[in-house]
């Protein structure tokens, strides 16, 4: 697992942790890759790990633990999902039950989807009235 930023004794408690959907293609990963990043250099010492619903590694038990393993005890679970559909609203709460039984010393706390907040409403409608064209691969 690897934590994109090292602890400082401030923060050194806190993690948070991304978790998107996952896809067989690697390269799909990329743009949650760079959200981790920013992340991790925005929040200065603050721990950040990616971790994915299925299809890659590592998964949200694998990512929670290397966390806890890191010394957080406190986690924030964001899902990096458009809405709150099924994967959001059935199978997370599941996978976050099982954190916390996992880990009785951390608290896991479930943010909601990334794609409610309004800042990402707000990029989004920017960048689809955005009229630069792009140029798309073709295989």
């Amino acid at each position: 697992m690897n934590l994109r930023s090292p602890s400082t004794p401030e923060t050194a408690n806190t993690g948070l942790l991304l978790f998107a959907h996952g896809a067989r293609d690697p390269q799909w990963a990329r743009p949650f890759e760079a959200v981790a990043d920013r992340c991790a250099a925005a929040l200065g010492g603050q721990r950040v790990a990616l971790a994915f619903l299925e299809f890659m590694t590592p998964d949200l038990g694998t990512a929670g633990a290397s966390l806890v393993a890191a010394g957080c005890t406190e986690v924030d679970v964001v899902p990096l999902f458009l809405g709150s559909g099924g994967h959001v609203r059935k199978d997370i709460p599941v996978l976050m039950a099982r954190l916390a039984a996992e880990h009785p010393g951390t608290q896991f706390r479930l943010r909601p989807a990334i794609g409610e907040a309004s800042g990402v409403i707000a990029a989004m409608a920017a960048a689809a009235l955005d009229r630069q064209p792009v140029e798309v691969p073709v295989k």
